[in-house]
């Protein structure tokens, strides 16, 4: 059965997926980048039995792909950014192939940053992203394989989809927590993991500072610059870019021109006020 950890692109999945990297697949809670291995992504083309050619193919395929490389009788955490609403009729997972989820949600003022750093884009690009229906995410191949085709949708209906998710248990977690509230929150998600696996056993203490401090951003960020992450994107001129980038420093009051926090502000008031923002 899958564990997902789920968010919308550059809300802090990485983070999460590394911290239970660390505690749950290593042996003293010290963080490498190949323990990412043990939480890879879907939709892939790594988890697809046959090369589709559209995007309705890749969709058509996504329960199938679960049933088939994510074994019942075995917890497998995969990340996603998938959204979890319909995709051409298609439902993206349900109770039968999912035990849980662990989904991220982040301020969409600051998000947005992190957005225009990674997929280069400008601020009124990020912005139009964040509130188009139809956004998805699609790595081109040779063969014009749509296997990792993934539907995002507006952040809006993104986090929705998890949130409000009826069919099995998620735990819904704030990016900012991972700053403001940190030894609670990963307490959290800790205990929701070993509720859903029926372990009983206490948290090891000394495990779990480990793994808290060796995935904290400043050592996650000098890990890429001295070691490389695969993760990370070149710009459009070539160059590489740092996939740890600014993390909790990223403060929208002090970066944002007003005309678009106007525009955020405007546009997901009730969001910002549900979510606590």
């Amino acid at each position: 059965m899958i564990i997902w950890i789920a968010s919308y692109p550059k809300s802090g999945n990485t983070y999460i997926r590394s911290f239970i990297s660390s505690y749950y697949f290593s042996k003293k809670g010290k963080f490498d980048f190949d323990l990412l291995l043990n939480i890879l992504q879907f939709p892939s083309i790594k988890f697809s039995k046959k090369n589709t050619q559209s995007e309705k193919e890749a969709s058509d395929s996504w329960i199938f792909n679960q049933n088939q490389f994510f074994p019942k009788d075995k917890i497998n955490f995969i990340k996603t950014h998938n959204s979890l609403e319909k995709f051409n009729g298609n439902q993206f997972t349900s109770g039968d192939q999912t035990l849980g989820a662990i989904y991220i949600v982040r301020d969409p003022r600051n998000l947005i940053t992190s957005l225009m750093h990674h997929y280069s884009l400008t601020y009124d690009e990020a912005y139009s992203k964040l509130i188009n229906k139809n956004a998805s995410l699609l790595e081109k191949t040779k063969d014009n394989d749509h296997s990792n085709f993934t539907f995002l949708g507006s952040w809006e209906n993104h986090y929705k989809s998890w949130k409000n998710s009826k069919d099995f248990k998620t735990l819904f977690i704030k990016y900012e927590d991972l700053e403001d509230n940190k030894f609670d929150t990963f307490k959290k998600i800790i205990q929701f993991i070993n509720n859903l696996k029926n372990d009983q056993s206490l948290i090891n203490e000394k495990k779990f500072l480990n793994s808290i401090n060796s995935t904290n951003f400043s050592n996650l960020r000098n890990k890429e610059e001295n070691e490389g992450f695969e993760e990370s994107v070149s710009s459009k001129l070539g160059e590489k870019k740092r996939f740890f980038n600014l993390g909790f420093k990223n403060k929208w009051q002090k970066i944002l021109p007003k005309y678009i926090l106007d525009k955020l502000n405007k546009t997901f008031q009730n969001d910002l006020n549900d979510l606590g923002y």
